[in-house]
């Protein structure tokens, strides 16, 4: 591998799919169980060992990666908070990831108290209509807007995550107003990826590669207004949409055409990010469902230094298709998910793009 020196992939997140439980039973969920099977779950004392993992790996780095209370529903899980305290107690930051409903006032204090960095709370919309058709319960969104204004009046630092649907893009300028006027510090958007219950409707909800290409533009406009943080997941090909936009009067020389200032690779999938699901297994990414080995036997840095999944994953050398000849395969990377989805290789091209590289004919031309 020719490298320069410091390529030792830090970890910045690690996701925990703490609990399968959930209170909802959403359509575009990437959970492939389901409640039964929660006596899968790690129990409280395996939970310390990934933080005690998770820690080890992090004093090899310059920095503790943070840990992402996922699920299911986190808040389902009754030692949620012991482990909170757990981690924080070793220094390492945590946030939750949540639809929301389950916060009342006392939980949000609990989450204040509990030391939490930030809550993400999933709407799927911006008004209830919306919302809840997605969510699949009447009550969803105004549980949700009550959680939200409860962690806001504990002051507690939330972002709004949204997976962007056919149902649900033309609100996107009013999920913006929304989240602006609830006092969210961040809008995430996700591009769908067809996985778990998300499979089964995702052909009439997805929107096309032209569909996305349009939606990135528009968000990167987006990007330059109001104080929100615009983060794009799950859609790596944001990264070079930003490049070709440049805004006149930005900083030309900057690689990441102002963004500030960070410059990573658009699919962090294996580089940036881990997924623990439930039971201790290592995924690259919540939606790429590609064993990278259990924490239960292996350890953590043991996997993340020496799984032959993720050494390939990172190397974007190995991407094959028009991700493989393309000039901005080292910021997009495409996402290795929906590869895998579309392909069964999660090294192929992204499915969702309409670029065509000018490096000769590689892959197939947009439609």
């Amino acid at each position: 591998m020719h490298h320069s020196p410091d390529t030792k992939q830090k970890l910045r997140l690690l996701f925990w799919e703490s609990t399968i439980k959930c209170n909802l039973r959403c359509a575009h969920c990437r959970r492939v169980e389901d409640d039964e099977t929660v006596d899968a779950d790690m129990s409280t004392a395996q939970a310390r060992e990934l933080i005690d993992q998770l820690v080890e790996l992090g004093c090899h780095q310059d920095f503790m990666p943070i840990l992402v209370f996922s699920g299911g529903e986190p808040l389902c899980r009754t030692d949620i908070f012991e482990l909170i305290d757990y981690a924080v107690a070793k220094e390492v930051k945590c946030a939750l990831a949540t639809n929301g409903t389950l916060i009342d006032a006392p939980l949000a204090e609990q989450i204040k108290m509990a030391g939490v960095e930030r809550v993400s709370v999933s709407l799927d919309g911006a008004t209830g209509e919306i919302h809840n058709k997605l969510r699949k319960m009447e009550g969803s969104f105004d549980a949700a807007i009550n959680g939200i204004q409860c962690l806001n009046d504990c002051g507690v630092p939330f972002q709004i995550n949204i997976t962007i649907t056919r149902h649900n893009t033309h609100q996107l300028d009013d999920i913006f107003v929304l989240a602006e006027k609830l006092g969210a510090v961040a809008v995430h958007l996700f591009m769908l990826v067809p996985v778990g219950c998300g499979e089964e409707f995702a052909e009439e909800d997805m929107l096309s590669p032209d569909e996305y290409e349009h939606l990135l533009e528009r968000i990167a406009k987006k990007e330059h207004t109001g104080h929100l943080e615009v983060k794009v997941t799950c859609g790596p090909h944001y990264e070079r949409v930003i490049r070709e936009q440049k805004p006149a009067g930005q900083d030309q020389s900057h690689p990441a055409g102002g963004h500030h200032g960070h410059v990573s690779k658009g699919c962090l999938a294996g580089s940036g990010v881990l997924f623990v699901g439930h039971s201790g297994i290592i995924f690259p990414c919540g939606y790429l469902p590609v064993d990278c080995g259990n924490i239960l036997q292996t350890p953590l840095e043991q996997i993340w230094t020496s799984s032959a999944e993720l050494a390939q994953m990172r190397d974007t050398q190995q991407l094959k298709g028009k991700c493989g000849v393309c000039g901005y395969r080292t910021v997009c990377g495409g996402c290795r998910a929906r590869a895998f989805a579309a392909t069964g290789d999660y090294m192929q091209a992204e499915p969702m793009c309409v670029y065509t590289p000018p490096n000769g004919n590689a892959g197939v031309s947009p439609a």
